[in-house]
């Protein structure tokens, strides 16, 4: 039986077996401290205003997120070899995918990628990022497996990252399976602590998926009364249907319904005068402060009428992109925002250079129910031998050190071959094991499967991408990294895999977001 220390105070070994902490809150001993530690990261209240937030603008947050970026460099300290490393803990152990007895490996010359490997998103310094991560199986099919480090912020371990979500199968900017918001973290006390990379991994509850329904267009009315994600799209018409737009909507009231876009020497004029338009134009606060409210005030040339105010959630890299008259916001919660005060500026009809109507656009939202039922879950073994045969799954985007770029991080890539013990002193990984790959960061989070089965697109985790190599400095990532799952590994997995988590989408369609 063997028995490591890492830490003066964490002498752990056999005596702690799997089965005496499943279902343990915090697990101590006279002699060890806690084995794992767990996190909430969203309430379901909480849960709904995250999945607005990314679900708003039809996902655009999710398309113009980028890859977690590490903070060392790759290269020096970190190398390779054949063998070594700590004996297991306890006897080795598997649980089964979701739905599949014992899996074996099945010779088959075309790989079929795993629908249930995709990417988990978050804010990390207020900006959208991703890794790479897999549904497991658990009790409630809830369960995601992923990197510590893309949970937990790297800047302080004992805090989580913000926004969660896990989007499984994602490809192209599209999310065919729906997104998972994130209810609980469980990581390995030494990880959360101490920042140790041997134990950099996490198992991560989810609430019941939201899948995009189709986009439906609706009146303006009914879109200002609807709560969950919207937007709206320009669509050019003729100057006849202009007419007949503001004719079905009032002339003279304060719709949005079509507008125009005009010459930049476009003589003003009163807005009582015969086929007048109004171009809203955007100002500071101080000047639509200033502007008169109302029809009751006679019209004055070089003046425009208080018109409406808008506040619009952006991203983080509209926010900084953003150099208008309006005000920017960082709220409570994180959320960009941009608050536009509007005028009401009228000119002659005959300055109009193209017509417009306002689409209203609605994106209701349906349950897509728990995470398991819907693209399964790989399977859980540890205390494995090193040196087996595993596939590795993930989503690589980062440059290699030497500026070469070969992936995108749009599609899922995999690697294949033989793990080996990988040491990096930097991150007092000391007992990771490794595969030779070139996949880069954004890849880091996802599966090392063993026993892969193409046909079922299912098999074992036994490790998750941690951190990656240039083993001969040559400026190119050669290998991958991750955690070696042992008993303590499987007493953490076992307690997150029987805890429940529930829905967050209220009947109307939309997410449950509190008034």
């Amino acid at each position: 039986m063997n028995t490591r220390v890492k830490h003066l105070i964490l002498p752990l070994g056999g005596a702690v077996a799997a089965s005496a902490l499943l279902g343990a809150s915090m697990v101590s001993t006279a002699e060890a401290a806690p084995v794992y530690t767990s996190k909430p990261l969203a309430s379901q209240n909480e849960a709904s205003t995250i999945a607005a937030w990314w679900l708003q603008q039809n996902g655009l947050a999710l398309k113009q997120a980028t890859q977690y970026r590490y903070d060392y460099k790759v290269g020096a300290g970190e190398r390779l070899k054949v063998g070594g490393g700590p004996a297991p803990d306890s006897k080795p152990g598997v649980q089964n995918p979701t739905g599949h007895g014992k899996v074996k490996t099945t010779k088959i010359k075309n790989v079929n990628l795993p629908r249930n490997v995709g990417k988990v998103f978050f804010l990390k310094d207020g900006k959208p990022q991703w890794c790479s991560a897999t549904s497991i199986d658990s009790k409630y099919k809830n369960l995601v497996v992923t990197a510590g480090h893309c949970v937990y912020d790297d800047k302080s371990q004992k805090d989580v990252l913000d926004k969660w979500v896990f989007v499984p199968g994602y490809y192209k900017g599209k999310a065919p399976f729906g997104i998972y918001v994130g209810k609980q973290a469980f990581t390995h006390y030494d990880y959360a602590v101490y920042e140790d990379y041997d134990k950099d991994y996490a198992f991560v509850t989810v609430y019941n998926g939201i899948k995009f329904g189709p986009e439906v267009e609706v009146s303006e009315d009914e879109w200002n009364k609807f709560s969950g994600d919207k937007w709206t799209k320009n669509v050019e018409i003729s100057k006849e249907e202009y007419f007949k737009c503001k004719l079905a909507t009032g002339w003279h009231k304060k719709s949005h319904a079509c507008w125009v876009v005009v010459d930049k020497n476009a003589e003003q004029t009163s807005p009582d005068a015969k086929n007048a338009v109004n171009v809203p134009v955007e100002v500071s606060y101080e000047q639509w402060k200033k502007a008169p409210g109302g029809w009751g005030r006679a019209w004055k040339k070089g003046e425009g009428y208080k018109d409406h105010v808008e506040v619009k959630l952006v991203t983080k890299a509209e926010y900084d992109a953003y150099t208008g008259p309006g005000t920017k916001v960082l709220d409570p919660k994180g959320n960009f925002k941009v608050i536009s005060y509007k005028v009401q500026h009228y000119v002659k009809v005959d300055f109009a250079k193209k017509f417009y109507r306002t689409a209203f656009i609605i994106g209701k939202v349906t349950d897509a129910g728990p995470l398991g039922k819907n693209v399964g879950g790989q399977g859980f073994a540890w205390n494995q031998k090193r040196g087996i045969t595993v596939f590795a799954f993930g989503y690589p985007a980062a440059e290699h050190p030497d500026g070469s770029k070969p992936f995108t991080g749009v599609t899922l890539k995999w690697a294949y071959g033989k793990t080996y013990t990988a040491i990096n002193t930097k991150l007092k990984a000391e007992e990771s094991i490794g595969l030779k790959t070139s996949m880069t960061g954004g890849a880091d989070g996802g599966p090392f499967i063993w026993q892969y089965s193409s046909a079922k697109r299912s098999g074992y985790v036994v490790s998750t991408i941690s951190w990656l190599g240039d083993s001969d400095d040559n400026g190119r990532i050669d290998f991958a990294a991750g955690p070696y799952f042992d008993g303590e590994t499987a007493a953490i997995y076992k307690t997150a895999a029987n805890v429940w988590s529930g829905t967050i989408v209220s009947k109307a369609g939309a997410p449950t977001i509190p008034a």
